[in-house]
């Protein structure tokens, strides 16, 4: 099951130095000039998760196995890119298939770094691309109601109810909003099919200097200001240094750190709050073989939970023995939940929860 965030922003904001440092590679050239990303890298990242690794020591698990989440590099955009200025078409036609937007915003100064605006402004930066994004898609909305107008005056249903989702969401494009804040509720899955950029959730990333990785800075204030007023989210990372602590051996990485400050890497924010941004849980599996965490979006049921592992176990779900998280590490595993009472067996109703340590029956 692949889900996926596209790495956007104006060129030279540092996308690249963070794909590479996401994906411990040197797969997007990071170069000091635009569109020095020409083809959209992809990269599958481990989830950073604790549970893990306490799950496999009670279980004496001889592998773990971690969740992942693909980025996407994509080539940075410019004034103008709806139009097909810049490297445009191409680019927002990458966009239109990840299932969420890591916009970076430069929020460092350096004179030595070119800004394609000519000069650092991340409240603008964010606007440009918004803008080119809102209208790619008000352009499609616009071709695509011709036809729909047609049917529905000939009596078609279904043109007239597509034409009632897309009217809210045209005018709010047209009066500067993204579709995301128009979406009538419960067409939230409607409004996907359209294949909208601005109905995309948005992490935005705060790319600052080694000086104020820790707490932030003026620039990455205003960003964080605007994301509370969107109801969006934002972190701050220095992906010169997390370009730096990707290439340390792994024992090195914490008392680095800790000597900036930190007690996390900016990446692994990023990527958990990629996680959350897409709506997504993870559960487990124990045994002496292996601990292995799985991905499925939240509200899942069990016998699709149990899908993502094999699709014989989705067909022949028979029921999920099912152990919080809390109560498998608190109760020394299995056997200690079973013994009390804290292992329950559910059917095909069950909501799987994130934490559970789940144990599918099934016949084929």
């Amino acid at each position: 099951m692949g889900f996926n965030c596209g790495i956007v922003g104006l060129p030279n904001v540092g996308k690249s130095t963070l794909f590479n440092a996401l994906t411990q590679t040197a797969a997007a050239q990071a170069a000091n000039y635009p569109f020095c990303t020409i083809e959209p890298n992809v990269g599958r990242v481990a989830v950073p998760d604790p549970r893990l690794e306490a799950i496999a020591r009670i279980a004496k698990s001889a592998k773990v196995v971690p969740t992942s989440l693909e980025f996407v590099d994509i080539a940075g955009l410019v004034r103008g890119a709806s139009r097909g200025e810049g490297l445009g078409n191409q680019f927002l036609a990458n966009i239109r298939e990840v299932d969420a937007i890591i916009h970076v915003l430069r929020c460092f100064e350096d004179p030595d770094v070119t800004h394609v605006e000519g000069g650092v402004d991340p409240i603008r930066d964010a606007e440009t691309v918004e803008t080119e994004l809102m209208l790619a898609d008000l352009e499609s909305l616009e071709k695509r109601q011709q036809g729909l107008v047609k049917r529905a005056r000939g009596g078609d249903r279904e043109a007239a109810a597509q034409l009632a989702l897309i009217e809210p969401i045209q005018a709010a494009l047209q009066a500067g909003r993204p579709a995301r804040t128009a979406v009538p509720a419960g067409e939230e899955a409607a409004a996907r099919r359209l294949q909208l950029l601005t109905t995309k959730p948005v992490l935005y990333v705060c790319n600052v200097e080694e000086a104020a990785a820790a707490t932030g800075n003026a620039h990455s204030a205003r960003v964080f200001a605007r994301a509370a007023a969107e109801g969006a989210q934002a972190v701050v990372v220095s992906a010169a240094i997390e370009a730096e602590i990707s290439q340390m051996p792994e024992g090195e990485r914490a008392e680095f750190l800790a000597s900036l400050g930190l007690a996390d890497s900016g990446l692994d924010r990023v990527i958990r709050a990629g996680y959350a941004l897409l709506g997504l849980i993870t559960y487990f599996t124990a045994g002496p073989k292996e601990t292995r965490a799985w991905t499925v979006p939240r509200g899942t049921k069990a016998p699709q939970a149990a899908g993502v592992i094999h699709g014989d176990f989705e067909r022949g779900f028979i029921a999920a023995e099912c152990i919080a998280y809390e109560d498998y590490v608190a109760l020394g595993g299995e056997q200690g939940a079973k013994e009390a009472g804290r292992m329950r067996v559910e059917g095909r109703d069950y909501v799987v929860r994130d934490g559970d340590i789940l144990l599918f029956r099934f016949n084929v």
